[in-house]
């Protein structure tokens, strides 16, 4: 039995280790799947929503926007399968999901007892708050005239048609409310849900501007077949129109209808700004902010200010009196190149004017040393984004006209010259624009502080019984401290603190007469931005009444392209016009 059981012992012995390895090898596994699994449950419950909720919430608003655009392809066709009511019906129910989202969030920042959360001081500056108000109570009138033209044939058409602008008139109420208090908000709650929320709401407005300009344009070709009809062309698709099967019950119908298309394009022009500022918001979604950086300037007064806005005025009411003069003379069908090639010279004339005024602007930066904001702001990129992206619009348009003309022959318009100059010069004056309003949203003014801390070991004060080196130097604009011992540095360091700056002493960083220049060529680029833009918005488009483009492309092609470009010319020049007023303010 001794024997057996020191046999026992021996097997035993010579077994444990193995036994032992093998226990620590499942041990030490185990704890590699522990902490695998640890890793794992990580980064799928705390990494995974705040790296990808942006691209996640991207997706999502840019798939809403294609389901509302291929609802509009299909519209356009003029098809039994999808009707007006089906797309009004679809923007209805997105409106009113942000308006429950806007309403939550409000009630939820009422309810907060926190500290005050941290805002953007360069997201939706008051100026730009004021404009889309005076955007939106224009869209308000729009909607009044839809509940009209509503009523007045309530009997024939679709119930959709009344619901949708008195949602749309909640949802523009809402939506400026929303944006006066919150737009410069920096989320740092919920931020998964409230960037879905907030690109709901990009994109909303996105397809409520894509609504406008389909609109708008179906209104603009049904007038250009009604006047390529008279000039004698055949062959052209006619448009359709979808008018009411009854009679209008009220006398006023035909005004609510015609009236529609005259307040298009400011209620285009509010949802396209709504959609950018709402752009920035989501951007700043869990942005730690930059104290120095997020500090708002004062504005400083401009005086000199005269040529600029006499210039810019004039530019003003060239523009008006030719886009009447222009709509005038397109009615008559014998008056049609005339008008076009009147427009053309003046648009020359007008794009040198603004080239000529966006390189003295550049050249004035080049004389100037203002330093370069290098800081996050996304306000400040998204205008850079925006201004290049929109550039694509007249440019793809410009070129076309450029191959139209090489391409035309002798028996072609006699126009087609001051056609290529301007489609050249449209070219270079945006590209130049383009550089001029970004270098200046990124020059940085020198704050007093600044200048203070740069020239306290510039100044000469006086000897007063310690050895003033800067005295004895006071050849040199600062003196080097180099070679010296601590003591010495110490008590020269000590007596310039103690100095008060003599104000004649003080670095003049912007020049008043650098100043003066930036200021007047801003304002007139400013008004001359918006006599481009008034004038296609109200019906000057000399590209669909040309016929230049059309007999090189093909009606379909050049309409696509004009359908396309347009729109994009139009938040173009809107937004050039926000940027210089901000450039304005900054200079």
């Amino acid at each position: 039995m001794v024997e057996h059981s020191g046999l026992d012992i021996m097997c035993l012995n010579r077994y444990s280790p193995a036994s032992s390895s093998s226990s620590s090898s499942s041990s030490s596994s185990s704890n590699a799947e522990k902490k695998l699994f640890s890793k794992l449950k990580v980064s799928l419950t705390k990494k995974y929503p705040q790296k990808n909720a942006e691209t996640l919430s991207a997706q999502y608003g840019t798939n809403l926007l294609l389901v509302g655009v291929s609802v509009m392809l299909a519209l356009a066709q003029h098809g039994p399968a999808v009707q007006k009511e089906h797309l009004l019906a679809f923007i209805t129910a997105l409106m009113l999901v942000q308006l429950v989202w806007m309403l939550c969030y409000m009630i939820r920042r009422e309810r907060e007892r926190g500290p005050v959360p941290e805002r953007d001081a360069h997201a939706g500056t008051s100026w730009v708050r004021g404009g889309l108000t005076m955007l939106a109570l224009l869209s308000l009138i729009m909607d009044a005239f839809r509940i009209g033209y509503f009523v007045g044939y309530h009997s024939c058409i679709s119930a959709v048609l009344g619901v949708y602008p008195i949602v749309h008139a909640l949802h523009t109420i809402s939506q400026v409310h929303f944006l006066w208090f919150h737009i410069k908000d920096v989320i740092k709650k919920y931020e998964t849900f409230e960037r879905f929320g907030v690109i709901h709401a990009v994109f909303t407005n996105l397809l409520l501007w894509c609504n406008g300009v389909m609109s708008e344009a179906e209104h603009f070709l049904n007038n250009h077949r009604r006047r390529l009809t008279a000039l004698g062309y055949a062959n052209l698709s006619t448009g359709v129109c979808v008018c009411p099967h009854c009679n209008c019950t009220t006398s006023v119908c035909s005004m609510f209808s015609t009236s529609l298309y005259y307040l298009y394009p400011f209620n285009i022009e509010y949802h396209i700004f709504v959609s950018a500022m709402l752009l920035v918001m989501w951007k700043n979604i869990g942005r730690t902010l930059n104290l120095h950086s997020n500090r708002k300037r004062p504005s400083t007064r401009s005086p000199g200010l005269l040529l600029g806005p006499m210039l810019g005025l004039l530019a003003l009411a060239s523009s008006v009196t030719m886009l009447v003069v222009y709509l005038i003379q397109v009615e008559n069908s014998q008056c049609v190149h005339a008008a076009v090639s009147m427009f053309y010279c003046y648009g020359v004339v007008m794009l040198s004017c603004m080239c000529v005024a966006s390189g003295a602007g550049l050249l004035v930066y080049r004389l100037e040393a203002w330093p370069m904001d290098t800081g996050s702001n996304p306000a400040r990129a998204l205008d850079a984004e925006l201004l290049l992206g929109s550039s694509l619009g007249s440019w793809l348009m410009s070129w076309c006209s450029v191959v139209a003309v090489a391409a035309a022959g002798r028996s072609s318009p006699s126009f087609r010259w001051t056609c290529l100059a301007y489609s050249l010069l449209l070219v270079l004056e945006k590209c130049v624009q383009n550089l001029f309003i970004v270098e200046s949203l990124y020059r940085r003014r020198r704050d007093p502080d600044d200048v203070l801390a740069t020239e306290v070991f510039c100044v000469t004060p006086t000897y007063d019984g310690i050895m003033n080196r800067g005295y004895e130097t006071q050849e040199k604009r600062c003196v080097t401290l180099e070679g010296e011992t601590p003591e010495n540095r110490a008590t020269f360091s000590r007596k310039q603190t103690d100095v008060t700056l003599p104000v004649g002493n003080q670095l003049n960083v912007t020049p008043g007469r650098k100043r003066q220049i930036l200021k007047n060529i801003t304002i007139f680029l400013f008004m001359c931005n918006i006599s481009l833009w008034i004038l296609p918005a109200f019906g000057c488009r000399p590209q669909y009444d040309s016929g230049l483009e059309q007999e090189t492309f093909g009606y379909s092609v050049w309409t696509t392209v004009l359908n396309l470009a347009i729109p994009m010319n139009l938040f173009y020049r809107m937004h050039s016009v926000a940027s210089l007023f901000e450039v304005f303010r900054k200079v």
